[in-house]
């Protein structure tokens, strides 16, 4: 142990003697160096031994004797405690070994073990998030461009001028603000027609499709979902107790009238028309047309998800949807999780004004409302124009990195990963050759390091040939060609 010594006081002094001494000491406690009930020298002896005064040790005897880590007993001396406070805040259980032979579906509902399937990651060897995006993860923005900085100060001005506002309860459909200055950027960006009061504000886009599925379907009602489809909302749906009825993607989008063959009645169309996910394909107008058509005649309600649609490269923005609708099926939902990050956990629906009322009593029967304190900030960077400035500088900098990743996948991998060159999104699709899995290609690339994910984990009756889904917006200009170089190398040893 160090001696004492005298710093000046600071940011960066040294942390005091009493204190350095006290973190040795819990090291030892919890590494098991010093064990439970072994006694620990006289302070006089312990000063001596480290070179401080008896006054520091006491100091850091107090410190761990506050917190738990020792007993004292007068008369008998200073004793390692037999209980840790560490010890005091968790169940006292059998190690956990895997899920080996029961991995506890028996003690979900039928419900509960297929909303689990759909959740399941398919690369085993992936047990977290890597704190740095490695390539090419799927669903990340540019995270090392967005403003923290200013981001930072903004919230700590926000919460600074308006502190106990922000304590309360809120409004169940979002901080006003915020949905205001939505339905004014919507409007323009995307031709959706809405007001104030039919924004609700939700936490991510994923809480908007579970919503969606709760007041808009009883347990056995039919629901079409894409195939293959997000899996996200074939999650939702199976949470509300939907009857899936997949209905097949091709290149024009959705196919409408093979959804109308196999089930004209269905109460829900979950889908994501302007970039399919995760084909990436855009639905025809044709078939916009003939989705609204349907729609209107068989009284079902359309959500739109629209996850990605700001980041189109080529040409003007699509028009939504929801733009087209004259009959008001059409349930509009976007998130701020690929603008900003996913981290801050925000999106929005917006629906027709009478079903403004549900999608508030549902809010209120989960969490009442989204993050207020998150609401007022974005509403804050949204109303000073740092919204729009940031999403002009993340649509050039998706575009360049989408350009190096098709060139580099086309230069390194020639046939043996047909890239499609898409025209927006955040992640494309790479087509392996005929014979591949591409499930057990994801695992291979898994293990080093490199995040891949497999198409077939989407398919739910869609039998599509292999290829696998790489993201590139959240991945650095410099880790997309040594990506590339390290996929050539797995997909030359399959």
């Amino acid at each position: 142990m160090s001696p004492a010594s005298n710093t000046p006081d600071g940011p960066d002094a040294p942390a005091p003697a009493y204190r350095r001494l006290y973190e040795q000491l819990r090291a030892g406690i919890l590494s098991g160096q010093l064990k439970a009930g072994s006694p620990l020298p006289a302070s006089r002896r312990l000063a001596a031994e480290v070179g401080v005064s008896r006054n520091t040790v006491l100091a850091a005897f107090e410190q761990l004797d506050a917190e738990g880590y020792l007993d004292r007993r007068p008369g008998s001396g200073t004793y390692v405690a037999d209980v840790l406070p560490e010890q005091m805040l968790t169940i006292n259980h059998a190690p956990w070994t895997g899920i080996g032979a029961d991995d506890g579906s028996g003690r979900l509902s039928h419900r509960g073990r297929a909303i689990a399937d759909t959740r399941r990651m398919p690369l085993p060897e992936i047990t977290g998030v890597p704190a740095e995006a490695t390539a090419f993860q799927i669903g990340l923005p540019a995270l090392d461009s967005f403003p923290a900085d200013l981001w930072a100060r903004m919230y700590g001005a926000r919460l600074r001028q308006s502190t106990r506002d922000l304590m309360r309860y809120s409004d169940p459909r979002g901080y006003r603000p915020l949905r205001e200055a939505i339905a004014s950027y919507i409007g323009p960006a995307r031709g959706i027609r809405c007001t104030a009061d039919q924004v609700v504000i939700v936490s991510g886009s994923q809480q908007a499709l579970e919503f969606c599925g709760r007041i808009l379907l009883d347990p056995g009602d039919p629901a079409w979902i894409e195939d293959p489809c997000y899996l996200g909302a074939k999650a939702a749906l199976i949470s509300a107790g939907a009857r899936l009825v997949p209905v097949p993607v091709d290149r024009k989008g959705i196919d409408v009238a093979a959804g109308i063959e196999r089930e004209p009645s269905a109460k829900l169309a979950v889908l994501t028309p302007s970039y399919q996910f995760p084909l990436g394909v855009t639905l025809t107008l044709e078939r916009r047309l003939a989705l609204l058509d349907w729609a209107a005649q068989a009284g079902a309600w359309i959500v739109e998800d629209d996850y990605d649609n700001e980041f189109r490269y080529r040409g003007r923005p699509l028009v939504a949807l929801q733009a087209i609708d004259k009959h008001r099926r059409v349930i509009y939902v976007g998130t701020f999780s690929k603008i900003m990050f996913p981290g801050l956990r925000l999106g929005y629906l917006i629906t027709p004004t009478e079903l403004v009322d549900g999608f508030a009593a549902a809010h209120l029967s989960t969490d009442m409302h989204a993050h207020l304190l998150d609401q007022a900030v974005l509403a804050d960077f949204m109303e000073a124009g740092h919204f729009t400035r940031h999403l002009r500088r993340m649509r050039v900098l998706c575009s360049k990195r989408q350009q190096l990743l098709v060139a580099e996948a086309t230069r390194r991998l020639g046939n043996r990963l047909r890239i499609e060159d898409p025209n927006g999104g955040l992640h494309l699709v790479g087509w392996l050759p005929e014979g591949h899995d591409d499930q057990a290609v994801a695992e291979r690339a898994a293990r080093q390091r490199l995040h891949l994910w497999p198409l077939s984990t989407h398919c739910v009756e869609a039998d599509l040939p292999p290829a696998l889904l790489l993201g590139y917006a959240g991945i650095k200009e410099r880790d997309i060609g040594d990506g590339v170089a390290t996929l050539d190398r797995i997909l030359r040893a399959s």
